[in-house]
Order: C-alpha cells, then structure tokens, then sequence
C-alpha cells in the first residue's frame, strides 16, 4: 500500500492544545469494524460499552522529563531529548544542534550537569551522563515534560499532572499513551464495579510515535524500536477472559502493540522485550477485540494500525465524520472506540 492512501487533510484549528477541563469530559467516537456504523458519544459514558467480564488493559509506562536544554562546551546551543535510559549513565538521546555534535563532544546541560557524546546510533546520540545522580533525578530536577511537536505551547506545571496517566507507574516514556489520558478514578472505579477486569502492560512510547512514514511504500518504513513488558497476571487475565467468550479492550495502540508483540510466536507468552512491530492492514490479530484510541496523524504508523484493525474505508469515514464534527483530534483531543473487523481475526 502507499503512503498517500493514509493522509488526510486536518483543519489546524481541530489539533487540540490543551485537554479538556475534566479528563473524562472528552468526545467518543464509536466505529464497527463490521458494520462501519459510526456514533457520536462522550466517554464519561465509556461504561454503557464495555461489558461485565470484559478486560480492559492499560499502559502503565511514566512519561519523563526528557527534554534538557544546554550547550555544547564550545558555546553553541542545543536540545537534547532522551529516547531511552540505558543504564546508570548512558542514555539514548535525540540531539538538535546547529551542527551535529561528533564523539568526544562534551556537553553542558542547565549548567548542572555535564555528558559526553559517546556514539551515533542512526538518528540517536549515546551520551555518557558525569553525574552520581540517578539519571531520573537530573531529569525530574532539569528536564522539561516533552509535549508532542504540534502542541505549541511550553509544558507547564498543568502539563505535568495532564499528560501523565492517572495510573502511571513505571517511568521510561518520551510521550504519553494518550487513550489512557481520558480516564479517571471515578471511571475506572465505575468499570470495576460494573464487573469489567482491569490489568495493565508497559510500553515505554519514544519520540517516533510522531514521526510520519516517509516512504512511498510503506512496506519499506522502518520503525522505531520501543520496551515493552506484559506481567504473567495480564497474560493469565486474558486467557481467562478468551475462555469465557468476553472481549479483551486494550486502551491505546501501545496496548495493543505490546501484546501483539507478545504473541508474535502465535501464542501471547508473558516477559519483557524490545518491540519494532509495524502493523498495516493485512494483519491478524490475536490478542485485542476492541480498541480505544485518539485521533491520530495523517500518514503515520498508528493510523495505518487502526485502519488494519477497523478496515481503512471505515477508519476514512470515520475521520472524514470526525473532521465534519469538529472532533478535537491528537494527544490532547477526544477518543474514538473501535470494534475490531472479523476480516483481522
């Protein structure tokens, strides 16, 4: 398939900026995979469609505060966001520069603390951090919370509490998994009490998630290479909900993406690993019934996912309905809920 089958026109003025006042106050999308009917709903109603004995799955991943200004230590400014902890002083960092730094540059971040270009990585810079502070620290101290680049606004302090899940526990995420970010307490206490189970992967989101195919064809795209890890409780929560004939709702492509990972042997195994799955339409599912997700970029990944898992004339129409509705579209905007088309079991 081509590139060009997978864009779309988006009025500026429907990418979101900020989030709603209440994270639970968003619009919902619902589309049929088999049907292709389409329902303009609110998700403070997310209940009504998800049934007892249904599980629901979450990202746990934390975002970070990934992004560090500084300068190089002959003078020259730059912007370094990091993709990935390696270990206690190596990271994996993006790294804008008037000029590309080479190995053995140093560089001076906040004027707190200083790192060292060990490598290039392809797109990614391997920096040696000189501090005895845990990596986190300096971040939490000195970074900045990285809001997507079609947010135009510096991250705040309302940010910070608003792009962050209200579940997140496990800190490694350059971007937040934003289906996640619509849900609150309440919500989730009032899925719980209607009988619907809950369990939660991570996947730690890099900055690629972003970044739009730039191939032709789009079976030449590399992607981006992100952690995942699905706990043995998840894995014997979903076995347990596929033997009693209910449905599995993952809450984001990461969730979806992290279990497809899992079971890319043909049988979901529980662990940890290191996923670059590209998922287009063709692929057979077998893991996830119903999906919650944003709206997502004109030719990106994760718009060629959710037309695999909801058929790409639907998930157009959906859009073009979405466009037509003024619908409030990417990390800050509202939600659509996908049933998956028998055409991808």
């Amino acid at each position: 398939m081509r590139t060009t089958e997978f864009d779309f026109y988006l009025p500026p003025e429907l990418i979101a900026q900020f989030p709603t006042k209440e994270r639970s106050a968003s619009r919902l999308l619902r589309l049929n995979g088999n049907s292709g009917l389409i329902s303009d709903e609110h998700f403070i109603n997310i209940c009504e469609f998800i049934d007892a004995g249904d599980l629901l799955i979450f990202n746990n991943t934390k975002v970070i505060k990934a992004r560090l200004a500084g300068q190089k230590a002959s003078g020259g400014a730059i912007e370094a966001l990091v993709e990935r902890i390696i270990d206690e002083h190596h990271v994996l960092a993006h790294v804008r520069a008037s000029k590309s730094p080479k190995p053995g540059t140093r560089l001076i971040f906040a004027n707190a603390f200083e790192a060292e270009v060990e490598a290039r990585q392809d797109d990614l810079f391997l920096l040696r951090i000189d501090s005895q502070r845990p990596i986190l620290d300096l971040l939490d101290e000195y970074g900045a919370l990285p809001l997507p680049p079609y947010i135009s606004h510096a991250a705040d302090e309302f940010d910070d509490e608003r792009y962050q899940t209200v579940f997140a526990k496990d800190p490694g995420a350059v971007a937040a998994p934003t289906a996640g970010l619509h849900f609150d307490d309440d919500v989730i206490n009032r899925l719980k009490a209607k009988g619907v189970n809950v369990a939660y992967v991570t996947l730690h989101v890099g900055a690629g998630t972003f970044q739009p195919v730039r191939v032709d064809n789009i079976n030449e795209h590399k992607m981006h290479a992100e952690l995942y890890s699905v706990p043995a409780k998840t894995l014997a929560l979903i076995k347990a909900t596929q033997a009693a004939g209910k449905k599995v709702t993952g809450v984001g492509t990461t969730v979806l993406r992290a279990l497809e990972s899992a079971a890319r042997s043909g049988e979901l195994v529980a662990g940890n690993g290191e996923t670059d799955i590209f998922i287009t339409p063709g692929y057979q599912f077998k893991v996830v019934d119903r999906l919650l997700t944003n709206f997502h970029l004109p030719k990106s990944t994760l718009l060629m996912l959710v037309s695999a898992f909801a058929g790409v004339e639907n998930i157009h129409k959906a859009y073009q309905h979405a466009i037509q509705q003024k619908y409030r579209f990417f990390s800050y905007g509202d939600a659509m809920l996908l049933e998956r088309t028998d055409a991808t079991q």
